[in-house]
């Protein structure tokens, strides 16, 4: 039966794809929208997908979430980081599915106990079964391990990527980076952006309004986890010195994370607007006019594509999202990566250049509207379907022919 069922999706031209990952939507970060984007790309090119992911305790309770295409597994919190989960192993059931179903690619795209289980059944199979490198979790091991746990968990990520025929990642710094290190068969997808959703037509007088900002005023603004990671202290002195330069400057931070509560005792003067998505996203981005990024963790940053397209000024350091579409100076500001003191006096710099500000703001519009998803699932599309070439050939050398 799973023989046939391949089959009728190679004769078709499409595939029977698994994606398997410890999170998804409607959890909101730039790992779970990124799969989603994948996902519904696939669908749309006629391939059948299956998420497998733990189940989200609220948002699986209500019947309009319900989808066919998923396989629910059990899941626990992230210890110290409320609000996230890991999967637990699910190797039994994940062999039992893929049995009956036999997939014609898996794609792993976290690292956790589900994942590892993953890989695992995979292999027992004989399926093709890439890999997604999307979350730097040896740089959050600094923040949430001790030391001498950092380079066991390198070890564990190492092993585990190299445990599939490849390991995907958002750009050619961090390929190049994790080959040096010891990673085999690394291949570079891409990240895009839903730019009619992120437009500076989305902007809102009415929000900045609540904000207390007339038009002339100006936002900054940070998108994302509300986390030791993201180096929210650095953004917060980065807007203080701002607003010596312009004191009708606001602060907005778009999120949730365990350091929100404390943020908010510390600085009463930072508006905090919890998490958004979609079309209040949106207005939110492109109703501020500055974009902080002083991360120094991440594996690519959804969130500088999300705010270039809304017409912002990103200024971040020169890694890399930033590094694949920002040019200093035209579409945004780039900084020496960890050089804080630089990140602040870039930032100072540009409140006293009104023209330049505004000329970027334009320019990383222009540019950014051509990143698009399309080609992206496409790339996707065309490395899944490599993996499951190359699987064909070592089963049966006659297909190299």
């Amino acid at each position: 039966m799973a023989a046939t069922l391949s089959a009728v999706h190679q004769q078709a031209g499409s595939r029977y794809i698994c994606v398997v990952t410890e999170t998804y939507p409607p959890e909101i970060n730039g790992v779970a929208l990124t799969l989603a984007h994948l996902v519904k790309g696939l669908r749309a090119r006629g391939h059948a997908v299956r998420v497998v992911r733990p189940r989200q305790a609220m948002a699986d309770c209500f019947p309009s979430n319900y989808d066919s295409e998923v396989t629910l597994v059990r899941g626990l919190p992230l210890p110290r980081y409320p609000g996230l989960q890991f999967g637990l192993p699910a190797g039994g059931l994940l062999l039992r599915c893929w049995t009956q179903r036999r997939p014609d690619a898996v794609y792993v795209a976290t690292e956790g106990p589900l994942g590892w289980s993953a890989v695992r059944a995979a292999q027992r199979l004989g399926l093709p079964v890439l890999s997604g490198f999307h979350t730097n979790y040896q740089s959050y091991a600094k923040y949430y391990l001790a030391g001498r746990l950092q380079s066991m968990v390198f070890r564990y990520l190492r092993n585990f990527h190299n445990g599939t025929m490849g390991t995907l990642v958002a750009s050619q710094e961090l390929r190049d980076r994790l080959q040096l290190l010891g990673f085999n068969n690394v291949s570079i997808l891409g990240r895009g952006v839903d730019s009619q959703l992120f437009n500076p037509e989305c902007r809102s007088a009415e929000l900045r309004h609540q904000w207390g900002l007339s038009d002339n005023d100006l936002a900054v603004i940070c998108v994302g986890r509300v986390a030791a990671e993201k180096n929210l202290k650095l953004a917060i002195e980065t807007y203080h010195a701002m607003k010596k330069t312009n004191d009708r400057v606001k602060f907005v931070i778009v999120g949730d994370g365990p350091l929100l509560a404390a943020l908010r005792r510390a600085y009463p003067d930072l508006i905090f607007r919890g998490v958004h998505s979609g079309d209040q996203l949106a207005r939110h981005y492109a109703s501020a006019d500055v974009f902080l990024f002083p991360s120094e963790t991440e594996t690519f940053g959804n969130v500088t594509l999300e705010a270039m397209a809304s017409g912002l000024a990103v200024i971040a350091y020169d890694y890399a999202a930033a590094r694949v579409h920002i040019t200093h100076g035209e579409t945004g500001v780039l900084v020496p990566y960890g050089d804080a003191k630089a990140f602040v006096a870039s930032a100072a710099m540009l409140m006293r250049e009104p023209l330049l500000l505004n000329r970027i703001r334009r320019q990383a519009r222009n540019y950014i509207a051509s990143a698009n998803w399309p080609r992206v699932v496409e790339r996707f599309e065309a490395l899944l379907t490599g993996a499951r070439q190359e699987t064909d050939t070592a089963i049966d050398p006659v297909l190299a022919a």
